[in-house]
């Protein structure tokens, strides 16, 4: 849910003319609902460019994501919206959802019965932790109740109950993969919510992961876990935008927005890209920083929370290969890396292996990509492009003997690509909505509110639409980054 904020009522027989700032994949979804519901929309974007951190690409004249390549599928509202415009017939699960973990100088099969990399029982993490590590596991039950209170880190959590392994090894690589952040810093409330919640109904935490396992086996859900697109994720908002100009909406690219502010007795107007525009209602679907400096004049305690939002930067090293170089290429999606081990590369994906639509392109092909960059690491951001190849290269090589030269490769930055969410995240998001409540006409959505994923982030966008045309909104969404 975003931090929108009027009250939800009935709704007006005229929305009126509202402007969406922002086209990433949260602005553009917001203006698809928005027009849903009678509104007239604009849309406006600084870049020349719609989509965001979705972006379609393509390398040795395969087609590719360069950005996020896949949305959680056990949530509705990524793959409800890919059908809502004409998609449904491209929709992909993973053709493999085998991964591994390179871990101690091995490539080991991704552990299982572990939620966020924190297991039920020790025997889970067999062959990933040391003994020593796997005997810390098993003396959580005889530990007296940790409390986590409002919040707690992660790490700080996992590792009082379980030890420093437990975290170092699996939960750090897998939270990495969707925050590039630290878990040592992460909120366990904000980012696992569901674990945060059975930590405090129960002593042990080896007994609140298994009770969420027993819920989950006595109706266990359908379907695949996660789903891409045919011709890449990046393709999704191309088809919303899409469909938001078929419904009438306008999308202006190269109009960054410098000023926000209200006019009497209810409007706003906004300059952008030396035009100027009236709108009956806006909704601000940009990074926290960026939202809290046009937020600063009309709602400056809002403004002030969203600039002390931290974001990471990453970069994403896509790698093109003959079939023949890398025909001993380990089977599976691919495999993830705990930072403990040294490595440059916290991950790599074998797409070819793990989309059917990139190997049907040109079976000839094998296409990875590595993904560099953690919240805090800006050495490794520094080095140019060839260095980040080779660095990726010297990695991928040692984990899986990859040693060939490949025939193409690219590198994707994404700075300040992924919003941190440290402990007292929600609290933070909750006093942006008081603030933002206090403004008629005003709502935010994005990422950095309840979550990173694409599902998330349109789940944000659809409240925030529904809440500004009067539409009843569905209680708060769990986060859980997805």
């Amino acid at each position: 849910m975003c931090a929108s904020e009027t009250p939800a009522g009935p709704a007006p027989a005229d929305p009126g003319h509202v402007v969406v700032i922002g086209a990433g994949i949260a602005g553009l979804a917001a203006a698809h609902r928005l027009l849903e519901n009678g509104a007239r929309v604009t849309v406006l974007e600084a870049s020349d460019r719609v989509g965001g951190k979705l972006l379609p690409g393509e390398i040795a004249g395969v087609r590719v994501d360069l950005g996020a390549e896949s949305m959680l599928a056990r949530r509705p509202e990524a793959v409800g919206l890919a059908r809502a415009v004409g998609l449904a017939g491209r929709l992909q699960p993973p053709a493999t959802a085998s991964a591994s973990l390179w871990t101690r100088g091995v490539l080991r099969p991704m552990p299982k019965g572990h939620v966020m990399g924190v297991p039920g029982t020790a025997a889970a993490l067999a062959g990933v932790l040391s003994e020593e590590g796997l005997a810390r596991i098993g003396r959580d039950a005889d530990l007296p109740r940790t409390e986590v209170g409002d919040d707690v880190a992660v790490g700080e959590y996992v590792a009082a109950r379980l030890g420093r392994e437990v975290v170092d090894r699996l939960v750090e690589p897998l939270l990495g993969g969707v925050y590039a952040g630290d878990a040592y810093r992460i909120s366990l409330r904000s980012a696992v919510p569901q674990l945060f919640e059975a930590a405090r109904d129960h002593t042990s935490l080896t007994e609140a992961v298994r009770a969420l396992q027993g819920r989950t086996a006595t109706s266990p859900p359908s379907g695949p876990v996660f789903m891409g697109i045919e011709g890449g994720v990046g393709t999704l908002p191309l088809a919303v935008a899409d469909s938001v100009r078929a419904r009438g909406g306008k999308i202006l690219t190269g109009a960054p927005v410098t000023e926000l502010r209200r006019t009497a007795p209810e409007g706003w107007r906004l300059v952008a890209g030396g035009r100027e525009l009236q709108a009956d209602a806006v909704v601000v679907a940009l990074p926290a920083g960026p939202a809290a400096g046009l937020l600063r004049a009309e709602a400056p305690a809002a403004a002030a929370e969203l600039a002390a939002v931290e974001y990471a930067s990453m970069a994403l090293i896509t790698l093109a290969y003959r079939g023949s170089d890398a025909a001993a290429l380990p089977e599976g999606s691919g495999f993830l890396v705990p930072p403990v081990d040294g490595h440059t590369i916290k991950a790599s994906t074998f797409a070819s292996r793990k989309w059917g639509w990139i190997a049907g392109d040109d079976p000839g092909l094998v296409v990875l990509r590595t993904s560099v960059g953690r919240y805090g690491e800006t050495e490794i951001l520094g080095r140019d492009d060839a260095a980040l190849v080779a660095a990726s290269r010297h990695d991928l090589a040692e984990a899986t003997g990859l040693t060939a030269e490949p025939v193409a490769t690219r590198v994707t930055r994404w700075q300040d690509g992924l919003p941190q969410y440290p402990v007292g995240h929600h609290a933070r998001v909750a006093r942006v909505r008081a603030h933002v409540a206090k403004l008629p006409g005003l709502a935010v959505c994005g990422a950095a509110y309840d979550g990173v994923g694409i599902p998330a982030s349109i789940a944000s966008a659809h409240a925030a639409a529904d809440r500004l045309t009067g539409h009843p909104v569905p209680g708060r969404f769990g986060g859980a980054g997805e």
